[in-house]
């Protein structure tokens, strides 16, 4: 079926997309899965072609597209070659970027906006904690009044970019007593003095992205770096995960719909009782199957994303999106790696490296769990 969706400008944005990632980053991709990251030349590269300024004003050197379905291209484009890779560039340019355009001070964006278009400044978003998970409201690391500065100490962990990182939007408790009302968000330099990271993370899957632990020890920042209004952190957060999560089930859907296309011309190509696999009656069905579920998958996600573009996407649209995708997502990669066979299994296969990358999806963003809490009280549970 014929994607509705995007027209001829997104389509011309997809054809540069493809040819500065086979141009750039593909041959690279052995060395960031050593690496464990991605090197700065990758982000200046990006930079250069106004690939991470989606989100930014033309007059703080961005783009300023102003239409997410230019975003969403950019994160399939990703997907389909890697799943960190569009990970690691969704947290910068989808995620971060709108916390800083949407709240923050003209000083604040004359001195981080520039340079996050040009990939100079690299960012990433503390939320998580050790021992909090998806429960962003009950985070422990503080942020105290002393004189004309804040005293923060706290730490955080499975922060994406976390390692790398200029710029971190740091979730922190400003008012004890409030719960979810008394949080606040702050611009934390990697350059200042008490904030240090942890190890980069070992990760079962998507290692290309660097992933890690931050530490904050009496690290002392003036209301400058507030961004927004003090205690209303946790509205933000809310008001911006569906972007995320509808970044997150882009990803998913095209990420699965790339390695089962190459799965099925490996049931092509590959013979077994003198025949090609895929002609097998039981793969036959099961092939017709997960191409269904990812076309469907795909027109919901697609829905969404044209919702959220005019700004009619619900918080419980973006729910469904990433849990639905994420499900389907793992479902068919699993379906993927059992046709492959033993092959399926080994790392130098991409379909292998796929069913590991994916299954994080099902938690990250708000677990799968927590999306269908979110479904259930919209039904009035």
């Amino acid at each position: 079926m014929r994607r509705m969706t995007f027209d001829d400008d997104h389509e011309a944005f997809r054809e540069s997309c493809a040819a500065f990632l086979a141009k750039h980053v593909e041959p690279n991709l052995e060395a960031y899965l050593e690496d464990k990251g991605l090197p700065r030349d990758f982000w200046l590269a990006a930079g250069a072609e106004g690939f991470l300024g989606l989100e930014i004003p033309e007059e703080f050197g961005g783009a300023g597209a102003g239409d997410f379905r230019f975003n969403a291209v950019l994160s399939e484009e990703m997907s389909k070659l890697n799943a960190a890779l569009a990970s690691c560039a969704g947290i910068h340019c989808d995620i971060v970027a709108p916390y800083v355009v949407d709240l923050g001070t003209d000083e604040q964006k004359t001195r981080w906006l520039p340079g996050m278009a040009t990939g100079e400044i690299l960012t990433a978003i503390a939320m998580t904690e050790p021992g909090g998970g998806s429960d962003l409201a009950a985070l422990r690391t503080t942020a105290v009044r002393d004189g004309n500065e804040w005293v923060i100490n706290g730490s955080k962990t499975f922060i994406t970019n976390g390692y790398s990182a200029d710029l971190i939007v740091t979730a922190v408790r400003t008012s004890p007593d409030k719960g979810a009302r008394g949080i606040s968000l702050f611009g934390i330099e990697a350059t200042d003095i008490g904030f240090s990271r942890g190890r980069k993370l070992d990760k079962v899957g998507q290692s290309e992205s660097d992933t890690a632990e931050l530490f904050f020890d009496n690290v002392r920042v003036g209301d400058d770096r507030l961004i927004g209004e003090k205690d209303q952190g946790f509205i933000y957060m809310m008001e911006r995960l569906p972007q995320e999560r509808l970044s997150c089930a882009v990803s998913n859907v095209a990420h699965a719909k790339q390695i089962l296309a190459e799965t099925v011309q490996y049931a092509h190509d590959r013979h077994a009782f003198k025949q090609a696999i895929g002609s097998l009656q039981h793969n036959k069905f099961l092939l017709a199957e997960l191409v269904t579920k990812i076309e469907v998958a795909e027109a919901y996600v697609d829905a969404a994303v044209l919702a959220h573009t005019h700004g009619d996407a619900t918080a419980i649209d973006a729910a469904k999106a990433k849990w639905w995708s994420s499900e389907i997502q793992n479902d068919v990669l699993d379906h993927c790696v059992q046709l492959h066979g033993g092959y399926g299994f080994m790392n130098e296969y991409r379909v292998a490296r796929a069913w590991r990358d994916a299954r994080v999806s099902k938690i990250w963003a708000g677990s799968n769990e927590i999306m269908k809490e979110l479904i259930g009280r919209d039904l009035g549970f």
